[in-house]
């Protein structure tokens, strides 16, 4: 049977969000990875990288649940117009900072710190929007073809991140990222007026607001377990803040060589989101989930132990695959078990898990690798997220059984 075009796509809206996205996550992704260089040029010391997912967690924690609540209050796409200007100005501020010399490793913290703001408004409000774009037997096609567009960027940008800090120089990267913001920008012009169902129940941005969104998940055994994992797992196998000393000190490569390292995750990534794109239904989803946390964990293991730079590209390609189906599968268990009205408030709690483990995730593997060295930090971490993976099971087991089909259940506040 041949290929045939995922059928979300043939949705015009979500396809111009998608394309506009796709060309803007390249950027961040390239800005991601030179901070990475950037900081370890400025700062030898591992735990200075590990600052980075400080700066970056931090914000998501204090303003998530308020993204979310605005996310249900107020016009999701009117948000995301702010969200992504907003990014674009930081973007241009740090290359302009960094092409005239003024650029110290504070900036680069204070400045990643004001971005994770701008994340915890955008991100409830762009994945909650997805769902007002398509319907419902196309969304988990949507969430798959979402990720693919995401781990695309992850392939391009990091490669380009290398290229183009050895050709033009760190700032060119950052003025790089300014202007992709422009593709969303166009994106949700074009998207038009988008109708959403306004929380009735909460007082618009109120903390009654956010005890609802967070009651809703305590009354989903399923959505908690699948945010709880998602936490231990990014938080202990969160290898790319030392992906640089890795690069150098121990596989003894350039910055080139970085750049593939740093793409090798999205490759499995977007070849396992195509693979999903072409499967109408998927089922066993419990199983398959939790069968792809299994082999992140192996596979970071095995990152942790090689001296070899291909077989370190290649565990790194498998880590991105098992966390690509991961990703895809439980995005749509969260997003067909919460209705309309609270899907931001569902998402931002989610984000504190999603982005709370790689990026404390980053400050404690920055901390082990100072410590007991970069190999330890990683081959532990692979460790603990399956030991992590066994606790969650044994304390929620219906998360084997869930099957994919399964009728919206109304939680206690979701009325």
């Amino acid at each position: 049977m041949g290929l045939h075009i995922p059928p979300s796509l043939r949705h015009k809206r979500f396809f111009y969000l998608w394309l506009g996205q796709l060309i803007s996550i390249t950027g961040t992704q390239m800005q991601l990875w030179a901070l990475f260089w950037h900081v370890n040029q400025l700062n030898k010391n591992p735990i200075a990288l590990g600052g980075i997912g400080l700066s970056r967690i931090l914000p998501v924690i204090i303003f998530s649940l308020i993204g979310g609540a605005v996310a249900d209050s107020m016009n999701r796409r009117n948000v995301l117009f702010v969200t992504q200007s907003f990014a674009a100005l930081l973007a241009l501020t740090l290359g302009l900072l960094t092409q005239f010399g003024h650029i110290t490793i504070w900036h680069i913290y204070v400045i990643t710190a004001f971005q994770a703001v701008a994340i915890a408004f955008d991100g409830p409000s762009r994945q909650s929007l997805i769902p007002n774009l398509v319907p419902a037997k196309d969304l988990p096609n949507a969430f798959s073809m979402t990720f693919t567009s995401f781990q695309a960027g992850s392939v391009l940008g990091p490669m380009l991140s290398g290229i183009v800090i050895a050709l033009a120089g760190q700032s060119a990267v950052y003025y790089f990222n300014a202007i992709s913001f422009i593709s969303v920008l166009i994106a949700l012009f074009m998207i038009g007026d988008v109708p959403q169902k306004i929380a009735e129940k909460s007082a618009g941005v109120s903390l009654e607001a956010i005890r609802e969104g967070i009651q809703f998940i305590l009354s989903k055994p399923v959505i908690l377990a699948t945010m709880l994992l998602d936490f231990v797992a990014t938080f202990f196998a969160s290898a790319n803040t030392l992906m640089p000393i890795i690069a150098t000190s121990i596989l003894q490569v350039g910055v080139v060589e970085y750049g593939y390292l740093s793409a090798a995750q999205a490759v499995g990534a977007v070849l396992v989101a195509l693979i999903i794109s072409q499967v109408k239904e998927l089922r066993r989803q419990g199983k398959l989930f939790l069968g792809a946390v299994v082999v992140f964990g192996l596979a970071t293991i095995l990152f942790g132990m090689t001296r070899s730079l291909v077989v370190a590209w290649i565990a790194l390609a498998v880590i991105g695959a098992a966390d690509g189906v991961s990703t895809i599968i439980r995005n749509t268990i969260r997003q067909l078990q919460t209705p309309d009205q609270i899907r931001g408030r569902m998402t931002s709690v989610n984000q504190i898990f999603f982005q709370g483990g790689p990026q404390l995730g980053e400050m404690e593997a920055g901390t082990v690798a100072q410590l007991l060295g970069a190999p330890f930090a990683v081959i532990s971490g692979g460790i603990g997220s399956i030991l992590g993976l066994i606790l969650i099971v044994w304390k929620w087991p219906q998360l084997i059984h869930y099957n994919g089909d399964e009728p919206m259940q109304a939680g206690s506040t979701a009325d």
